[in-house]
């Protein structure tokens, strides 16, 4: 049994924009995630599709949805989105607080191997399994229509989660996702210390690394959407989006979409640009 419990709610394009907290089991402290119930929720009508968000180092549960405008787009397409925050809270082992890629606020997407961040810094396991089925015992929707999206280190969460859980979402987007952890300086700093020096496992956590190694046949397609902007000063050095565009090339197993978008950076205003066309490519899947 997941119990939350809800500590806001305002009313959001008819809809609701709610927060609730829960105990985690996986993270070993009490964690918030965001919900925005569309304005047809009904606890007692069909099952509704659901779009889950993985926010970017720093951030918490709340960026996507107090930054991106997003709730006009949810609400139109009867859509429930929720966002988790980005890492356990509260752990308070030595350095956490000290960095702003690594530690609090940069979880990663992973499962951490490497003491003492194994004990609680299990990012991909609190998403995959206790966020999922926290909100599909709490809440109408759908353990079928369900998507999966991100930004910048979110969208390299949800590139590594949809390759290892190839049948768990009926599509995946990415803003500006690091894409290739194991070349950028960031990835390599959090891979060092969540799952030691010994780089023989970090591929497992690298979107380009397991696209290289998937399936070519026996698999349905994933149907991706890639956004990036040409302007973003971290695409270079960090993000590497390019190697995994090209390392999904000639494998008939993807089915990608990839869009540049001249003069955008890498920060919110480009999120808010584009969402809805991230919408748009979620709902032909899921709505």
């Amino acid at each position: 049994m997941y119990e939350v419990t809800e500590t806001s709610r305002q009313k959001y394009f008819g809809g609701d924009q709610c927060t609730f907290k829960h105990w985690s089991k996986e993270l070993k402290c009490e964690m918030n995630f965001s919900v925005y119930f569309p304005p047809t929720y009904s606890a007692e009508s069909d099952k509704f599709p659901v779009l889950y968000f993985l926010s970017g180092l720093t951030c918490t549960h709340e960026n996507f949805t107090i930054k991106s405008g997003m709730q006009k787009y949810a609400a139109e397409r009867g859509m429930v989105v929720i966002s988790p925050d980005t890492s356990p809270r509260g752990s308070d082992h030595p350095g956490e607080h000290d960095h702003w890629d690594f530690g609090s606020g940069a979880g990663f997407y992973l499962d951490a191997t490497n003491s003492p961040w194994n004990g609680n810094y299990r990012m991909y396991s609190y998403v995959t399994k206790e966020l999922v089925g926290t909100c599909a015992e709490n809440f109408n929707i759908s353990e079928e229509k369900r998507a999966l999206s991100g930004h910048s280190m979110g969208g390299h969460g949800s590139l590594v989660i949809c390759l290892r859980n190839p049948d768990m979402f009926r599509c995946v987007t990415a803003f500006a996702p690091i894409s290739n952890p194991t070349k950028g300086p960031w990835g390599i700093k959090a891979f060092s210390n969540y799952l030691g020096e010994d780089d023989i496992m970090w591929p497992c956590w690298d979107a380009t690394e397991l696209a290289k190694k998937f399936p070519t046949s026996g698999v349905e397609p994933l149907n991706m959407l890639v956004c990036q902007g040409e302007e973003d000063r971290f695409l270079e050095k960090e993000l590497l989006t390019q190697n995994f565009i090209d390392a999904t090339k000639g494998n008939p197993s993807f089915n990608i979409d990839y869009r540049l978008r001249p003069g955008y950076d890498h920060m919110y205003p480009y999120i808010a640009t584009f969402v809805e066309e991230h919408f748009d490519f979620v709902a032909k899947f899921i709505c």
